[in-house]
């Protein structure tokens, strides 16, 4: 098919999805980026957030964690730490990670538990973020 290319999507612990795919959102730095198929090659960098995949036109949605993303014009690869479907995540597990993180941010820490912190507030967003959409 001319307007899909092959999805990937790694953990180091399963494929999470591998196949075709008509459009893609990922989170990246600087906010969200959308391939297609014929897309320019690119290799960036993957934020903790929403992922999106659209696949024989329904959408699939999933929270992952940091990581990186391959991008070519028939394929792309996500190597990711973490991604979950929206029915795996435990919404009273996130909550209270949130909670925690947000908690441990208020308190004096160095600057690696500060960025522990940072980083563990940012997954917990995201997956409560990807249940409520």
């Amino acid at each position: 098919m001319a307007n899909t290319f092959q999805l990937e999507i790694i953990t180091p612990t399963r494929v999470f999805y591998s196949g075709p795919a008509e459009d893609l959102i990922l989170p990246v730095l600087d906010g969200l980026y959308g391939v297609q198929a014929g897309h320019e090659p690119v290799v960036t960098a993957l934020e903790p957030g929403e992922l999106q995949f659209r696949v024989n036109g329904e959408w699939h949605k999933a929270a992952v964690t940091t990581g990186f993303a391959e991008i070519l014009p028939d394929k792309t690869v996500l190597l990711a730490a973490a991604a979950e479907h929206p029915d795996e995540i435990d919404i009273n597990r996130a909550e209270a990670a949130k909670a925690r993180a947000e908690e441990r941010m208020r308190q004096k820490q160095s600057m690696q538990e500060y960025y522990q912190s940072q980083a563990a507030l940012s997954r917990a967003t995201a997956r409560l973020r990807t249940l409520h959409r």
